[in-house]
């Protein structure tokens, strides 16, 4: 119980010192004065993972994700050859000497090195990228998927506030948990930090013994606990002083360890190449850290066991280190509570991530980290920076990293996925990790490693190391091997066999790698087994040595956006709205890259309706955070969405299919009423209609008496067309159907015109065609023109759309062609579509009969309406004739983007949009019911339910003269609502029962005199 509370509280304050670590972070980010490390140094084992880290800290520093003030050094081992931890210490020591900044003197300079140039023989998937870029299971607070490396940094951002000056080393491949608030830096020479972990722990790695006054007396090696006992470094809760492998470097030691490579205060060449060099391969912790324990001599010191091999160059550097350091103590600073983590071998690993990943739940690390993946059922997997598409498969104890999964992928118990692309394969109880090879006559070059969860690459054929299903030997044996097929040197271990074809591509790589395991297990075929013998090979070591570290970062980086694309579809397919869903990609939104991958996919892949979402949302994120793309600005992107829109439309359109027509009438003119809107308003909009089907309820009205949408086709002798738009005072003639097609203008004064002899048919969409043979087989010309009369512009009685279905009203007359009113609203809707207006379909169904029209359509890109007419009694439109009112605002609406602006907030999820049209079907249903229950006071309160859920909809459909309108005539009315979309043009009420229009009129005259508000006389067409 004790216990249990214990580590409770341990785990309370490591995850409080967690959240502490990243603040200070963040700080060390955003404030150049946040106390911060002047460097930070890293060693690498070649030239090529240096690269590869170098691109690391450039790819952080590009986000802005690193502190602001410090200055990075990534320093491989001279040569690639292995100098071992002290080596490699002794070469940052002169680097850093050598900066300006610096100029030999370390005062008032805090330095942070990782020490990460392992080959990672144990953890074989992180020798090419190294052990400190390997993930930790932890998505960070800004979204990042974590490393060791970004670990390290959070971890450490407290430290320097703690210290004046110094240097602070770290094992590259430990992950320290702590306070840095428990560090006492107040010590003369070095300071080991340690913590608390239990004897059988220490057992297996480095342990300090205390000499009473906290500093080390003795440094103890992987001893067995009976000797550590027996020295006195168990204490009576059975735990150690654990080597975390950090220490703490004054100055004044600094000097001494770089003195040991000088002469006079400058760096000398032969001393430097006698402590740095493969043969010497001195040791930080055994070489240096040694003479610093109180109980230290230099008879022991000379047999301490070395990085490397015993030989008189190591002894003769020993000899110097004695001298240079053992004046010097080493402070022990212990550490609780705190958290010691090694991420070992594969096996450990796999373990970790999928079996003892809740015991660091209070640490946030998950088995699911920066994926899109989501399994259906509960699993025991593990997935950190990768894409899972298709109907990918995943068993129990599967780990996936840095890789892109598709199609149907199975991976089976006990699999290890590291950096590849896959599709349609599967992969059994595995390691398999790719690595790009560098480049041989400008040819790109792949191998897969393949080995078992088990395997350890130290261990040789000899010692039966095992490989796959079975063992080196039984691989041999199995395939008729001998050994100098797969080994070129007396080390026969895993790490050195020549196993991994060469290929061209990483599929094929792929399928090699997957042969070894039926190999390993008597089930390959012999021809496949001849041809692998007979291909070049490389093993663990030269694929480490020859790979190309510079694809890494690119390769995450691709996978990192299309995790983060996907993620980002995924909230847009849930409806979240586009502000919600762009927070995926961080404070700043979009990039460069992840624009161009979710332009390339809405061109090539996205189905329409994800397609105007992912566009809508780019504009909106470019035009809020001010960004332009390769020259493209934010309102060429919403073009290109609402382009879509109208294209997809007018795709499922019957546009084009030409048919020959004879005139049958002289002169015809058709005139329609215009129409009031009741119920569903905006509903009858694409892509809402499209998606969620529409709900309309309006009337058809005559104005002051007359009906103002007006028509005329007159034959003409003449083999041409000309055309009128009499409320322009515009005519024109034409002679060839190319100046018809272009009709996509729409300051052409007589597009509409030309839409409708494309939309009926007359003319051809596009193409070639003869005007001059269309008409002559017509029967001769004719003379078009349009005119709507006594409506004033803006009005919100949906003129214009009407003003189409007269037109091809009007052209089926003049042409002999019975239409029914289903056919009409077709070619409506398809001419509009022509003329790229974007609009929807309840205005010309409206005008084009009389009646109150119930109108509704089911989802899909080609809309079928079904138009009921109410069949009101007597007394009804009686009452509603004598209480409903039109009132004109005297003002128009000036709204160029109002369609885009209400359209756009529904593609872009808006919850209020959403909600607002879902309403306003209902509000329609609820008003065709109450008027065919005669109940117009119930009618007129849903009109006020409706013009509030407009207002939700469009903040512009009102405005002060509006509001001050309504308010006004507030005692004389019962229902309010607007024309249109509202913003000007008419109001309409329904007046309170008593109340005549020219008590209404007398009020607005006495209010607002000659401003033009005013009641205007409408009537119902029955």
């Amino acid at each position: 119980m004790i216990i249990d509370q214990y580590k409770k509280m341990k785990n309370l304050f490591l995850r409080q010192s967690y959240i502490d670590a990243w603040e200070d972070y963040q700080r060390s980010i955003r404030k150049r004065s946040f106390a911060q490390w002047d460097y930070i140094v890293l060693t690498a084992s070649n030239e090529e993972q240096a690269n590869a880290f170098r691109s690391q800290i450039t790819y952080r520093q590009n986000k802005n994700v690193l502190p602001c003030k410090t200055k990075y050094l990534v320093l491989p081992d001279p040569d690639g050859k292995r100098v071992g931890s002290g080596g490699a210490t002794l070469q940052v020591l002169r680097k850093l000497a050598e900066q300006e900044d610096i100029a030999g003197d370390f005062h008032n300079k805090r330095i942070l090195v990782i020490h990460s140039g392992g080959d990672s023989k144990r953890v074989p998937q992180y020798s090419v990228c190294g052990k400190l870029f390997s993930p930790v299971p932890r998505e960070l607070p800004d979204g990042r998927a974590s490393t060791l490396f970004d670990e390290f940094l959070i971890g450490m951002a407290g430290v320097p506030s703690r210290f004046r000056e110094g240097m602070l080393v770290l094992s590259g491949d430990v992950l320290l948990l702590f306070n840095p608030l428990q560090i006492d830096a107040q010590f003369h020479g070095a300071a080991a930090i340690s913590m608390k972990s239990p004897v059988d722990v220490g057992k297996d790695h480095g342990v300090f013994l205390n000499n009473g006054k906290d500093y080390v007396k003795k440094f103890l090696h992987k001893q067995s606990i009976e000797t550590l006992e027996k020295l006195g470094a168990v204490n009576t809760h059975g735990n150690v002083d654990l080597d975390t492998g950090a220490v703490l470097f004054d100055v004044n030691l600094m000097n001494a360890l770089l003195s040991l490579v000088q002469t006079d205060g400058k760096i000398d060449a032969e001393k430097y190449a006698r402590f740095v060099n493969e043969k010497s391969r001195i040791s930080l912790y055994g070489d240096f850290l040694y003479p610093l324990a109180e109980d230290s001599t230099l008879e022991q010191y000379y047999k301490e066991q070395p990085e490397g091999t015993f030989c008189e160059e190591l002894t003769e550097c020993r000899t110097r280190i004695w001298e240079a350091l053992h004046s010097f103590g080493m402070k022990l600073i212990c550490l609780s509570p705190a958290e010691f983590i090694h991420f070992g071998t594969t096996r450990e690993l796999l373990a970790l991530l999928t079996d003892e990943i809740a015991d660091y739940e209070y640490l946030d690390w998950k088995p699911m980290v920066f994926t899109n993946y989501k399994s259906e059922k509960k699993i025991q997997a593990a997935v950190h920076n990768a894409l899972i598409e298709g109907t990918v498969q995943l068993a129990d104890k599967c780990y996936v990293e840095n890789s892109w999964l598709r199609g149907n992928t199975v991976l089976e118990k006990d699999c290890v996925i590291s950096q590849l692309e896959l599709k349609d394969v599967t992969v059994p109880s595995m390691v398999l990790h790719g690595v790009a090879l560098k480049r041989e006559n400008g040819e790109k070059r792949y191998i897969v490693r393949g080995y078992g969860i088990k395997d350890n690459p130290k261990k040789t054929l000899e010692e039966r190391g095992s490989f796959l299903d079975g063992d080196l030997q039984s691989f041999i044996n199995l395939n008729n091997l001998k050994t100098e097929d797969i080994w070129e040197s007396e080390d026969h271990s895993l790490w050195k066999a020549k196993l991994y074809p060469v290929t061209d591509s990483q599929e094929k790589a792929v399928s090699w790698a997957l042969l070894l395991h039926r190999m390993s297990s008597e089930k390959a075929d012999e021809v496949k087994v001849a041809e692998w013998k007979s291909l070049k090979r490389y093993s663990l070591e030269e694929s480490f040595q020859i790979a190309d570290a510079s694809v890494l970062v690119p390769w995450e980086e691709n996978l990192e956006n299309r995790i983060l694309i996907e993620r980002f579809l995924n909230r847009l397919r849930a409806g979240e709205h586009y502000v919600d869903s762009l927070k995926t990609f961080g404070i700043t939104e979009l990039d460069e890259k992840q624009f161009d991958m979710l332009m390339e996919m809405a061109e090539k892949e996205l189905p329409f309706e994800e397609k105007i979402r992912v566009l809508y949302s780019i504009s909106r994120s470019m035009k809020f955070m001010k960004k332009n793309f390769h020259g493209i600005s934010y309102d060429q992107v919403e073009q290109k969405c609402f382009a879509t829109i109208q294209q997809e439309i007018f795709k499922a359109s019957n546009v084009n299919q030409v048919k020959k027509y004879k005139i049958a009438e002289n002169q015809v003119k058709v005139n329609l009423p215009v129409r009031v809107n009741w119920g569903g308003g905006w509903t009858d909009t694409p892509p809402y209609c499209n998606e969620k089907g529409g709900v309309v309820l309006n009337a058809a009205i005559l104005l002051n008496g007359q009906e103002p949408i007006e028509v005329e086709l007159r034959k003409l002798p003449e083999n041409h067309i000309e055309f009128a738009s009499l409320d322009l005072d515009a005519h024109g003639v034409v002679t060839t159907a190319a100046e018809i097609q272009d009709c996509h203008n729409p300051y052409d004064s007589f597009a509409l015109h030309k839409a409708a002899l494309i939309a009926c048919g007359i003319i051809p969409m596009e193409g070639e065609a003869d005007l001059e043979k269309i008409l002559d087989e017509m029967g001769g010309g004719f003379y078009m023109s349009t005119r709507v009369k006594g409506v004033p512009k803006g009005s919100g009685l949906g003129t214009s759309s009407i003003l189409s279905g007269a037109c091809v009203r009007a052209l089926g007359k003049f042409l002999g062609t019975t239409w029914s009113d289903s056919d009409i609203y077709e070619l409506v809707l398809n001419l509009e579509q022509i003329m790229s207006t974007g609009g929807g379909w309840q205005d010309q169904v409206g005008g084009l009969t009389g009646g109150i029209k119930y109108i509704t359509s089911r989802p899909g890109m080609k809309q079928k309406l079904k138009v009921e007419y109410l069949d009101l009694d007597e007394d009804t439109k009686a009452e509603l004739q004598e209480r409903f009112a039109l009132i004109y605002t005297g003002q128009r609406r000036l709204a160029r983007n109002l369609l885009r602006d209400v359209v756009g907030n529904y593609i872009g999820g808006k919850k209020e949009s959403k909600e607002a049209l879902e309403e306003m079907k209902y509000l329609a249903v609820m008003m065709r019911y109450e008027l065919e229950q005669g109940d117009v006071d119930a009618f007129a309160r849903l009109l006020n339910e409706h013009w509030e859920g407009s207002k939700k909809l469009d903040t512009g459909s009102t405005n002060t003269c509006i509001d001050q309108i309504f308010a006004s005539c507030e005692d004389l009315i019962d229902g309010k609502f607007i024309s249109g979309a509202g913003g000007g043009g008419f109001l309409q009420v329904i007046l309170k029962k008593g109340v005549s229009k020219d008590m209404l009129r007398a009020r607005l005259l006495d209010v607002y005199q000659d401003s033009g508000v005013d009641v205007w006389d409408a009537e119902f067409v029955w």
